[in-house]
């Protein structure tokens, strides 16, 4: 968990991350966006490559600049970035939603719920139990 929160844990390492979801990919760009000074701006993203979270790839060669896209552990933190924006939807936004998601299958806004991966229903604190992993269960056995 300490591991977790190091990479992903700093306020402006989720709001780069966020605008990486949202397609975002060059320095200039998320610095307009956040308003981040270029020197920070400049470790988070090294931070976000070095932890294969981001992959750097050149898309000029004169002058040489980078775009800054999401590996595929970096897209795999949709689920928090999103359950963050609609927190934050819920509970500190009175004038309404700054952003809503338009789902592209049927053209309506929508909210994302956490659904079981094995039965397909909705779940939430009051319908699931921690237990330990499979694989310490059945080592137990």
């Amino acid at each position: 968990m300490a591991q977790c929160l190091e990479v992903v844990g700093e306020w402006w390492t989720m709001l780069i991350v966020r605008d990486a979801l949202w397609g975002y990919s060059r320095f200039d760009e998320f610095q307009r966006r956040l308003g981040i000074s270029r020197s920070v701006l400049g470790v988070r993203l090294e931070r976000l490559v070095d932890h294969g979270i981001m992959v750097k790839i050149a898309y000029s060669s004169a002058p040489l600049r980078y775009e800054y896209r999401l590996s595929e552990i970096g897209r795999d933190l949709w689920p928090i970035v999103n359950a963050m924006r609609q927190w934050g939807d819920k509970y500190r936004a009175p004038m309404g939603p700054p952003v809503e998601l338009m789902h592209l299958g049927c053209g309506e806004i929508t909210t994302v719920i956490q659904v079981c991966g094995a039965c397909g229903e909705p779940v939430n604190p009051g319908n699931v139990i921690a237990s330990s992993t499979r694989s310490q269960r059945e080592s137990i056995s």
